[in-house]
């Protein structure tokens, strides 16, 4: 997607928030899908507020006390799977640094490392938000979207992009097959329709529906009767600096760059655990035609303040530098 396509994106979407994030810490840890176990089975890239830990139950933004989003009343959690470059010639690995998405308007705000996340009113195009106001996630809600098992695509809205230039190339289902000259960039959509009682279920997913099928930025239908509340579309962004290893990558041979798990590139996942303080994310969510800062309803800080969270290394391994093997193996 060229960034003048990016653009009309915005233009499209109307309202929403858009917003950097800084990477918190990057450890073998996940609060979702295997709560109290420490470490995980693989290793993930978190950002948001800094209640984050191996169990996290109730209400984590009245925990947290600070967050490494711009949104400064965020302490939401988000994480993916980590990427790693695996060696061709001795089957080693090492981890691919996470450098700032470009904003689709100025600088990187002074983002370090971490992702960029939307909530949307319209599934990243238009909806029919007359008819179905967007309820804002409640204290306790999480879900994920993805599966590291997976073996083919399990949903439409994870996809990866092949940066070069000023062009992140087309969607692709699949991590690129060829080296990128800007990095790699995927991203991962979560459904928007959620059924109005659970705020988790026993998949993650269940307890959420996805209304938008083979392309995913076609008109979205109303929720259904099953899942009828239209909730914020949530979206994350990263880039993957894989620039430095492409010269380590031999001419003709496979991808080299596989998820924290290795499993196929199908198994590109990730986790949301709604952490915004009372109704922040409820007035954003009210506002229409704007767009990046909720029409100034919610309080940003600077990136310099956001970049001094911290958690501490609640694992205590090397998940960095050249390895003989991932960190832990896939449950």
């Amino acid at each position: 997607m060229k960034l003048l396509s990016a653009i009309a994106l915005i233009a499209s979407v109307q309202a929403g928030l858009r917003f950097p994030c800084s990477t918190l810490t990057i450890q073998r840890l996940d609060p979702v899908v295997q709560p109290g176990i420490s470490p995980s089975a693989h290793v993930h890239h978190i950002v948001g507020g800094n209640a984050f830990n191996a169990t996290m139950t109730g209400d984590v933004g009245a925990r947290a006390t600070c967050t490494t989003c711009q949104m400064s009343e965020d302490f939401s959690n988000y994480w993916t799977a980590h990427l790693y470059f695996k060696h061709p010639t001795n089957g080693s690995y090492h981890r691919v640094p996470v450098v700032p998405v470009q904003p689709l308007l100025g600088g990187s705000n002074g983002a370090q490392g971490g992702l960029t996340v939307y909530y949307t009113q319209f599934d990243l195009s238009r909806d029919n938000l007359a008819q179905q106001p967007i309820m804002a996630f409640k204290p306790g809600f999480r879900m994920t979207v993805g599966s590291p098992t997976a073996t083919s695509r399990s949903h439409v809205g994870l996809n990866y992009q092949c940066l070069t230039g000023g062009s992140r190339g087309a969607l692709q289902a699949t991590i690129p097959d060829k080296p990128c000259s800007g990095g790699i960039f995927t991203s991962h959509h979560f459904p928007a329709c959620w059924d109005g009682k659970n705020l988790d279920s026993a998949d993650h997913q269940s307890h959420m529906y996805n209304t938008v099928d083979t392309d995913y930025f076609n008109n979205a239908p109303k929720c259904p009767s099953s899942h009828p509340i239209r909730v914020p579309q949530v979206t994350f962004e990263t880039t993957w600096d894989t620039t430095k290893f492409n010269s380590l990558w031999p001419s003709g041979a496979p991808n080299p760059f596989v998820w924290s798990f290795e499993g196929s590139s199908y198994g590109t996942h990730a986790d949301y655990m709604f952490g915004w303080k009372d109704d922040s994310l409820q007035r954003a969510m009210d506002k229409s035609e704007c767009f990046y800062d909720g029409c100034g309803s919610i309080q940003k800080q600077a990136m310099s303040v956001a970049n001094q969270c911290k958690i501490p290394d609640m694992v205590g391994e090397e998940t960095d530098g050249w390895l003989d093997s991932l960190p832990g193996t896939m449950a």
